[in-house]
């Protein structure tokens, strides 16, 4: 299984030698929904690899709220972390199990190793870096541009593409610490995009129409 969930997320990126030696090196993992996988200030040994589920990237503040940054989904991993390991300081940012994930860790020795004498792993961190990097400038826009509902509508729809469902099981209070805002706000918010018709919400469920 774990063969397979390897060969299946990363065979059309990296080499068959390379994919030889992560199965050899590579502790895997499983982590339930809600786990913290990376925690802020937490030395950084290993690196992540998704092989299934998906992981939400938060940068936290001196008062211990979180924002959302961005999602990983499997066949990804987390450039942050990635930054860390190289500059070999703690994670400064918090990786949490947006559902139950498997993944398979790299200790960090090995992905610097990698960096310099695989063509296909370093074009792999490379092509993580630029699409982080874009999803950042996404999430800077969103918070400099964007009114409150219209951040909360492309939230829901971004959670759709992750989930491949119209229908979300999550409470609003998980919404507004992903939004880094109040609840109270996110349950207005969402009334407002109900009878708009945007969406229906039910008991800790969320159909998103649009």
């Amino acid at each position: 299984m774990t063969n397979e969930l390897v060969h299946q997320k990363f065979h059309h990126i990296l080499d068959e030698t390379l994919i030889k030696e992560i199965l050899e090196v590579g502790a895997f993992r499983h982590f339930s929904k809600d786990d913290i996988i990376i925690d802020v200030d937490q030395p950084l040994k290993y690196i992540p690899l998704l092989l299934s589920g998906s992981i939400k990237i938060l940068r936290g503040d001196d008062e211990g709220d979180d924002l959302l940054i961005y999602f990983l989904e499997a066949g990804e991993t987390c450039t942050m972390s990635l930054a860390c390991c190289m500059g070999t300081t703690k994670s400064k940012i918090r990786a949490v199990a947006e559902i139950d994930s498997y993944l398979v860790l790299i200790p960090v020795e090995y992905m610097q190793k990698w960096f310099h004498s695989n063509e296909s792993w370093r074009n792999f961190i490379l092509e993580s870096y630029q699409t982080r990097f874009n999803e950042m400038l996404e999430t800077i826009d969103t918070l400099a541009f964007m009114k409150m509902d219209e951040r909360l509508l492309k939230y829901l729809k971004n959670k759709v593409m992750l989930h491949d469902s119209n229908t979300l099981d999550t409470k609003h209070q998980d919404i507004a610490e992903d939004l880094h805002t109040s609840r109270v706000v996110i349950s207005r918010l969402l009334k407002q995009l109900e009878n708009e018709h945007k969406i229906k919400i039910s008991r800790n469920k969320i159909e998103v129409l649009v």
